[in-house]
């Protein structure tokens, strides 16, 4: 964990020394003069090309799966080395099922818990089932690919069985429970008796199961589900998570549960990105 806040602590630095850097690169010298599109070019583009929004959403949906995009790639190999690490862990106590928060939004949590389900999901007989329980921000179902028509809420409220919420992701041994609706009481379901039931009832259906949760800090969703779970994984950004922030989160849980801290973001050369623990 020394190496964490290390990694932290210099990523801060860094950001800090960055901070007063707002000069933006000038245009080549003999770049050629383009011609300014006239009112009707771009009235016509503006409906043929996808939205700024549509685009930085499908590259987010893209990242949260990169596991399946490019299973060869780096970062697939670094979440294949945090399944082993878990299964490893796994010989000494049994960790069934995995929550994956982050102190923060935005330290990369899901994308994390995404590509963790995936990379597990491809070990031979094995079934993974990913949960969102995202019940205020939900991502999961965008990152795989799915339109939910029922999902977490409508089970715990009885409205839905777990088998008619759960969908299969095509060509993988992966599950999915999404979100659907979304309750005005998520944290009361989430540290319900009807979520403990439900883990129990899948537990024995899964090899493993992926919780997905909303940031530690500001909510109390993530604890309610951390404590009904084996195992506790903590995403933090290497740019962006604040040590004060981490310590925070770490206080909230139940430390005997954490499994170890996963430092999102950092750049191990040029053009490649890695998760390291």
């Amino acid at each position: 964990m020394a190496k964490v806040y290390d990694a932290l602590k210099r990523a801060e630095e860094e950001r800090k020394r960055r901070g007063g850097d707002t000069t933006s690169p000038a245009a080549p010298l003999d770049a050629p003069s383009t011609p300014e599109p006239t009112k009707r070019t771009e009235q016509i583009l503006e409906k043929v090309r996808p939205s700024r929004h549509s685009r930085e959403r499908a590259s987010d949906s893209n990242k949260r799966r990169i596991s399946m995009l490019q299973p060869d790639s780096y970062v697939a190999e670094q979440f294949r080395a945090l399944r082993a690490r878990i299964d490893a862990m796994a010989g000494q106590r049994q960790l069934k099922t995995i929550t994956v928060c982050s102190p923060l939004a935005g330290d990369g949590k899901t994308t994390a818990a995404v590509n963790l389900a995936m990379v597990t999901a491809l070990s031979v007989d094995r079934r993974v089932l990913l949960i969102d329980c995202d019940m205020r921000k939900p991502k999961i179902h965008t990152a795989v690919g799915i339109r939910p028509e029922l999902g977490l809420a409508e089970v715990l409220t009885g409205e839905a069985t777990a088998d008619q919420a759960i969908e299969a992701i095509g060509g993988t041994q992966l599950d999915v429970l999404a979100v659907r609706g979304r309750p005005t009481n998520p944290s009361e379901l989430l540290g319900s008796m009807a979520m403990r039931k439900l883990l129990d009832e899948l537990v024995e259906r899964y090899d493993r199961i992926v919780l997905d949760t909303p940031a530690v800090l500001g909510v109390p969703d993530a604890k309610a589900v951390a404590e009904i779970c084996d195992g506790i994984v903590m995403i933090v950004r290497a740019d962006s998570t604040a040590q004060h922030d981490v310590e925070a989160a770490l206080e909230v849980l139940d430390r005997g549960k954490i499994l170890g801290l996963v430092l999102n973001g950092v750049r191990v050369e040029q053009g490649r990105y890695g998760y390291s623990s």
